[in-house]
């Protein structure tokens, strides 16, 4: 059985963010709107997504 996965899109810039937003999302694969990456859905994953969940949008990985 596979990990489950799930899509983050970065939605918004990030300039003129704070530097740990910006950190956290570098961190997640994420550097200019559009970009998007497949993360393993755990604690540390929705703990970054929650920090910046007003730039990204979530979605269940097909």
């Amino acid at each position: 059985m596979m990990a489950k996965t799930i899509d983050i899109k970065l939605v918004k810039s990030l300039n003129g963010r704070k530097d740990s937003h910006i950190a956290t999302a570098i961190s997640l694969g994420l550097k200019r709107p559009g970009d998007t990456t497949v993360q393993p859905d755990n604690a540390a994953t929705r703990g970054k997504i929650n920090e910046i969940s007003y730039l990204v949008e979530v979605s269940e990985a097909k």
